[in-house]
């Protein structure tokens, strides 16, 4: 595992003009949501200086404002490598977004169809699949093994049968920062006729999102969880978007995606700003040593493969003094070695949650915040885990979620700080 450079990291953090305000937080809450790119801000306050107009128009600066809001969608296509931009729908969260994603399928709901959650989803996720249960739905659930920490597939084999329709779960847990095998879920999934539905939130701040290699069918995330505007993305397999309902107007054609589920139309401004994402991983690329003649989405992958050692980096040295201390639980992978299980390899994500045994949480972040350093107790909308692993026994669990631009010197802060209030 090795770290960003001196010179690269003063690359990366001159992105993000939080950096530059004086006696800034240091920020350890990024699961909560990251800092903000200088191209997103930019781009934002370009739209609506500039093109701040009804879309759709044939004056110039309509046709503009229209040209900019495809080309942020192919920009997004890109960025998580869907084959078609009209797969894209865009919307203002993930809770949202699943919201609107239920009505869609409401209709094709029948009773007795099964419907398989997890229990280490985040409300946003699973607030909106449970509601199918009002029009017949059976709701099973897939629980975290309390052991190993790991969606066990077996017990997925258990719970799916030919009365299944979908599968939601989460790509990475915003807890116990599991990596889930998603594509051999997939498989189970398909196998039996249903379809899998995915939540990226926790995972796309860390790994370059690849939808098609993923094997969803639905794959969704917010932006400003990867240093964008709060702006969400939903993507979804052409021919499914057209067999669902349509939530526009009653004039927009069956077919007309992404428009059909986008009532109201985007936010053109947040739309735009978002291409500043893609841009900056690939600009990232270029600076941290990627092949000349890179593609885009190559040069992205280079900025997130080499975040992802750093950000291993950062997270080891936090779990080794976790490690170190018997009144600590820490929650998932104990450490950032890969481990082959059910034939898969398990990983995790720079998020961090653990219990403390004998110091409430609260005093904790007490202390910490006295020293500016931004990290966060509760149960994080994750009331499965909440509940499974008692967070109210512990009074609730405390997480540090570390992004690429946090440094071993903010890491090692942290540490001192904790020491100085955990026995």
């Amino acid at each position: 595992m090795t770290s960003l450079t001196a010179t690269e990291m003063a690359a990366v953090r001159a992105e993000f003009p939080s950096f530059s305000v004086p006696n800034q937080s240091i920020f350890f809450d990024n699961a909560g949501g990251g800092q903000v790119l200088k191209r997103v801000a930019d781009k934002v306050y370009e739209y609506l200086t500039t093109t701040s107009v009804q879309i759709g128009g044939t004056y110039a600066t309509a046709k503009c404002g229209n040209a900019r809001v495809l080309a942020a969608r192919k920009a997004v296509a890109e960025f998580i490598n869907a084959p078609n931009d009209e797969e894209v729908v865009m919307g203002s969260s993930t809770t949202s977004l699943m919201f609107l994603l239920i009505q869609a399928i409401l209709p094709s709901i029948r009773p007795g169809d099964e419907i398989i959650l997890t229990n280490s989803e985040h409300e946003a996720n699973i607030g909106a699949w449970k509601r199918l249960a009002s029009a017949g739905a059976v709701i099973k659930v897939w629980e975290v093994n309390p052991q190993s920490m790991h969606l066990e597939l077996s017990q997925l084999d258990a719970l799916l049968s030919n009365k299944t329709k979908w599968v939601a779960m989460t790509h990475a847990s915003n807890v116990l920062g599991t990596v889930n095998p998603v594509k051999e879920v997939a498989a189970r999934v398909h196998a039996v006729g249903a379809k899998l539905s995915v939540d990226a939130v926790a995972y796309a701040p860390h790994r370059l999102v690849d939808v098609q290699a993923s094997n969803a069918d639905i794959y969704v995330f917010s932006f400003y969880k990867v240093f964008g505007p709060h702006y969400a993305v939903m993507w979804g397999r052409r021919e499914l978007l057209i067999s669902f309902a349509s939530l526009n107007h009653e004039c927009i054609a069956q077919d007309d995606v992404p428009y059909k589920l986008q009532p109201g139309n985007v936010n053109c401004e947040l739309v735009h700003g978002v291409t500043g994402i893609p841009e900056y991983f690939a600009a990232m690329g270029k600076v941290l040593g990627a092949p000349a003649g890179a593609s885009n989405r190559a040069l992205m992958q280079h900025a997130f493969d080499r975040f992802e050692q750093h950000e291993n980096f950062l997270s080891e040295r936090l779990l080794a003094y976790l490690r170190s201390k018997n009144n600590i639980k820490i929650l998932g992978l104990p450490c950032n070695s890969k481990l082959h299980t059910d034939n898969i390899v398990r990983e995790r994500i720079a998020t961090i949650a653990f219990l403390v045994e004998g110091v409430s949480p609260r005093t904790i972040i007490d202390h910490t915040d006295r020293y500016n350093i931004g990290i966060r107790y509760g149960n994080y909308y994750a009331m499965g885990l909440a509940k499974s692993f008692d967070f109210v026994k512990f009074g609730g669990a405390v997480r540090v979620s570390m992004a690429h631009y946090n440094t071993a010197e903010e890491v090692d802060q942290l540490i001192a700080r904790l020491k100085e209030v955990i026995p």
